[in-house]
């Protein structure tokens, strides 16, 4: 029998390797950038054409390379960062494995001019899917220069994996972020078809962190620094005003190192807990720093994992300065006594009153029985019988009562038959329709008794009428006298304008201000107010972020249903018996009466029978 294990050629052996690195254009900006950092370069340059997939540059002033480095930084596991495993545990440098150059060789066409302070003349090398094509000397500036074109042009079951141009700027202007946040000392610039996109001058901290969120937020976050024997942080977090449901602008920063951990995540979430609604999140930019030995950062390909000898005591660490970081700032509830006037306790003299009269004795029923008296008119004692209780029905008669269903706010549109027969033509009989907790409206029918949720219902009718809406064309929009602003990062704005087109024809019309960090909202759908608009933005940008979204797929069906919920009528809307009919009567018109967008009942049906049996439960 013939042997059947061979040694994979290197050409196979680096595609493999790079498709655990390489994952898209944002991957090879990451390893990328930081080469250019541990090369020392005080300035970074990034330059992309069609989000990466037809060319992306990165431009440094490092210390550049020489003709033979140059060539041998191809090589898969080529680095002159560790030379032992013992060097793992003291690393100092972003990369050290020697694998991002050689993964992007093999899966691109890449050309490199670099060259050295103490070099005359630079080297200038071409290769494409590992193998080098061109090798010449040439005049160039101090430091390297990396095209990388055509990103998997050999792969194109790969090259097809990849999502639009605007998804994958969002991943770009991701991984561009969080290493311009980790080394602010470096300035950094980012260019999209040759449009400037961010331009990060070198500084401190808090000025970087100002640069990326805008000024609408940077004046919101609140700073954080702690130095222990375990570990020092510092940083900045947001205040409870800023939380949002996106969970964007959250950073952890781990020895100048961009870090995921939902584990510490929690040690900031819980520090806000009972300050902020438990389904916003916080925005917060903490930065670690512990000995490296103490960490293990080559458990994921991307290094972005990173593993703790004493998670738990930064776990401590971290919540301890948030919380304290909170309380320092007066966010969270506090007594201070020092401004308290104290309170003047009488001396105890036996068988003496403390009170100078009786009328002075603390009754705890007295308030609430005077506001009882003033909210309904009663006269001093409240069992008293009342006076003048002529035309008490006029009290219980509402504005909101009138004949006229236009005056109802919902509009009754004209509707065909009833596409089902077991729902029976209430229209001319308000009678009977009862509403219930301001929530429901109970319907009588021969059939029983029917529940509707008003929300779910009119969220139902809402659906329906936007869709056939778009089926025509756009949807009517509203302008705003004055445009509605929301706190929003790059990242966030792109996610937005990928939805651009859909949102435009729901009727919204938005304007993003890169400087300020601000989303103008100009004009929004006409069946939902301007207050609702950021709400529903941020729940677009949430349900993104975490995958409920795809984005080149059902997206006006997303939308349309976004819309249709944000502009249901509320739970708490008290409804006179014209508009329970109408709402009933556009209900049962729908083409889907029973369930809403996302499958949730919207009525429900007790049959006499059913009333019987729950009286029948009860007999002895």
């Amino acid at each position: 029998m013939a042997n059947v294990i061979h040694l994979l050629p290197d050409s196979v052996a680096n595609q493999i390797a790079a498709g655990e690195v390489i994952q898209r254009p944002a991957s090879v900006i990451k390893e990328m950038m930081e080469n250019a950092i541990d090369a020392g370069a005080s300035v970074v340059k990034v330059l992309i054409t069609d989000a990466g997939r037809t060319l992306i540059q990165i431009v440094d002033d490092g210390c550049g390379m020489s003709e033979t480095d140059a060539r041998l930084a191809f090589e898969r596991h080529a680095t002159s960062k560790i030379s032992d495993a013992k060097d793992l545990y003291s690393l100092h440098t972003m990369g050290f494995r020697g694998e991002a150059l050689a993964s992007i060789a093999a899966v691109a066409q890449v050309e490199l001019f670099t060259r050295r302070t103490e070099d005359e003349l630079g080297v200038h090398i071409e290769i494409s899917a590992s193998q080098i094509t061109n090798q010449e000397p040439i005049a160039t500036a101090v430091g390297s220069r990396f095209m990388v074109k055509n990103l998997f042009f050999n792969i194109p079951a790969r090259r097809r994996f990849l999502k639009s141009d605007a998804a994958e700027m969002r991943h770009v202007t991701s991984e561009f972020l969080r290493v311009a946040l980790a080394h602010t000392d470096v300035t950094f610039s980012l260019t999209s078809n040759g449009t400037p996109i961010y331009t990060l001058p070198a500084g401190n901290m808090k000025q970087r962190v100002a640069q990326v969120v805008g000024r609408t937020l940077s004046q919101e976050l609140l700073p954080i620094e702690v130095e222990t024997s375990v570990a020092s942080i510092k940083g900045f977090i947001g205040s409870p005003q800023t939380a949002k449901k996106t969970g964007s602008d959250q950073y952890f920063f781990v020895n100048e190192r961009f870090m995921k951990s939902a584990y510490f995540h929690k040690a900031v979430t819980d520090a806000y807990k009972n300050i902020i609604p438990s389904e916003l999140s916080p925005a917060y930019f903490i930065y670690i720093n512990v000995d490296p030995q103490c960490i293990d950062v080559n458990v994921h390909p991307q290094k972005t994992e990173i593993k703790f000898d004493n998670d738990a005591g930064v776990w401590q660490l971290i919540n301890v300065s948030v919380r304290e970081c909170l309380g320092r700032c007066n966010i969270t509830p506090s007594i201070d006594f020092s401004e308290t006037n104290p309170v003047e306790i009488p001396p105890y003299i036996p068988g003496v009153s403390v009170y100078k009269n009786e009328s002075e004795i603390y009754n705890p029923f007295k308030r609430e029985t005077e506001q009882i008296q003033s909210d309904f008119g009663y006269s001093r004692n409240p069992y008293q019988p009342r006076q003048n209780v002529q035309g008490w029905e006029n009290l219980y008669k509402s504005s909101a009562n009138t004949d006229n269903p236009a005056d109802s706010g919902i509009i009754p549109s004209q509707m065909d038959k009833l596409p089902f027969d077991s729902f029976p033509d209430l229209s001319q009989q308000p009678e009977n329709f009862f509403q219930i907790g301001n929530k429901y409206v109970a319907v009588v029918t021969e059939q029983g008794l029917m529940l509707i949720d008003q929300h779910r219902a009119y969220e139902r009718i809402q659906y329906e009428l936007i869709s056939s809406t778009l089926t025509i064309g756009n949807v009517a929009s509203q302008q705003l006298l004055f445009p509605e602003y929301m706190a929003m990062n790059v990242e966030d704005a792109c996610i937005i304008s990928e939805l651009d087109t859909e949102l435009r024809r729901v009727g919204f019309d938005l304007q993003y201000d890169e400087e300020s960090g601000q989303m103008a909202i100009n004009a929004v759908p006409a069946n939902i107010d301007a207050a609702d608009a950021s709400g529903l933005l941020e729940a677009i940008v949430y349900d993104s972020r975490n995958g409920e979204i795809n984005i080149s797929d059902n997206v006006m069906e997303y939308v349309t249903q976004t819309v249709a919920k944000k502009g249901a009528l509320p739970y708490g809307k008290a409804l006179n018996k014209n508009e329970m009919a109408v709402l009933y009567q556009k209900l049962v018109a729908c083409k889907a009466p029973s369930v809403t967008p996302s499958g949730k009942n919207i009525f429900v049906i007790l049959s006499v029978p059913d009333i019987d049996s729950r009286f029948n439960s009860f007999q002895l």
